[in-house]
Formats: C-alpha cells, sequence, structure tokens
C-alpha cells in the first residue's frame, strides 16, 4: 500500500510582522518509511539520481549526492567500488526554488513497496522559480529559499525498497546556509538521523 505525505508547513502562516528583521521558519521535516529495524539491509551501495539511466547529472545533484553518501558511510554502508555491482542502489531527487505563499505540490510521492518516489528531473533536480521575496522591516524583501530531498533504498537484485525518505526545509535567502551546499547537509543530516528512523513518523529537527 502507498501512504502519501502532503507538505505540513505553509509558508502563508510566517510570521513576517512589520517590525520584524529577520524571517522566522519552521523546522526542516523529514519523514522515513522502512519494514522495521531489522530488515534494513547494509552492504555496498552507489547513489544514483532519481532519474532516466544516462541523463547527465547536475553540480546540484553531485552536492546532494555527497551529502547523501557522507550520510551512509556513517550508517554502515560503503561505496561499491570502480567497475563493481552494488549490492544496493540509493536514488537521489530533490527539488530547490524560491517562493512564497502555500508550498508547490510536491514532485515526490511516498510509501515502501509501492513503487519508491516519483518525481525529479535534470539529473535528481529541478528548480521552480525565483524572484519571490518577502516584505522585512520596511522596503526591503527576503527571499525564502524552499528545498527538499528525497531518497531510497532498493536492493539491486529486484530493485525492491528497503528505505525510503524525504526531508524539506526553509531558509532565508540573504544567509550563507541558504547555499546549495549547506541546504544538501541540513536535509540529508535529517533525512538520517537516527537511521533508520521510526517508520511513518514525521520529525521535527532544529
Amino acid at each position: 500500500m502507498t501512504s502519501r505525505l502532503p507538505l505540513l508547513l505553509s509558508l502563508a502562516a510566517l510570521p513576517l510582522g512589520a517590525c520584524a528583521t529577520s524571517l522566522s521558519l519552521p523546522p526542516t521535516e523529514a519523514v522515513r518509511y522502512h519494514l522495521g529495524a531489522n530488515q534494513i539491509q547494509r552492504g555496498t551501495v552507489a547513489v544514483e539520481p532519481l532519474a532516466a539511466p544516462g541523463t547527465p547529472t547536475s553540480i546540484e545533484f553531485r552536492t546532494y549526492a555527497a551529502a547523501v553518501e557522507a550520510q551512509l558511510l556513517r550508517n554502515g554502508y560503503s561505496l561499491a567500488a570502480p567497475g563493481t555491482q552494488p549490492q544496493l542502489v540509493a536514488t537521489v531527487g530533490f527539488t530547490r526554488a524560491a517562493q512564497a505563499g502555500p508550498p508547490r505540490q510536491s514532485p515526490f510521492s511516498i510509501g515502501i513497496g509501492g513503487g519508491g518516489f516519483s518525481g525529479g528531473r535534470r539529473g535528481g533536480g529541478v528548480g521552480l522559480g525565483g524572484g519571490v521575496g518577502f516584505p522585512i522591516g520596511g522596503s526591503r524583501s527576503t527571499e525564502v529559499i524552499v528545498s527538499e530531498l528525497a531518497v531510497t533504498i532498493k536492493r539491486r537484485a529486484d530493485q525492491s525498497p528497503v528505505w525510503e525518505g524525504r526531508a524539506h526545509a526553509y531558509a532565508d535567502g540573504s544567509k550563507p546556509d541558504a547555499a546549495t551546499g549547506a541546504q544538501a547537509d541540513r536535509l540529508a543530516n535529517a533525512l538520517f538521523l537516527n537511521f533508520p528512523g521510526e517508520s511513518g513518523r514525521t520529525v521535527e529537527v532544529k
């Protein structure tokens, strides 16, 4: 059975008072699905984009892939040696956008055993717009960056998923932590926190 997780937060509810000097943003949220801690297979793994085979990967994808690889290594996986077949494949999809108002519909669906994730383009990521700002303390405006990371770990032999997760976060576009690398690390850290995590439970990570 496929479970679907709608985005739980709305930028429309952000406290942006006329006298505010900085954005007050929600914490990073993550949800994971799996069949039980004892069934989370470890072994050699390759990180691949959530895209058609042969699709060129972008610099942004490689940034997110590196963040995911680091977390996999911390949690008992090892990268497959060049020229060898991995036991598992971790597919990575992400979005990164500047937007106002309620978040757009997520391009990812999630549910263990239900076909995995769908979505992601151009080597695992797609930009969804820009130039949208929030007024802060008068005439200045600040961009809010909305980022999302989706990862599924599958057995290479039969493509069956053993673990799936998604995390999303908001960042003040004027701050250093809105940079792609910082957001990739932030989302990957939240996604793999206390791996494999409690299945089906949404957690907040500050």
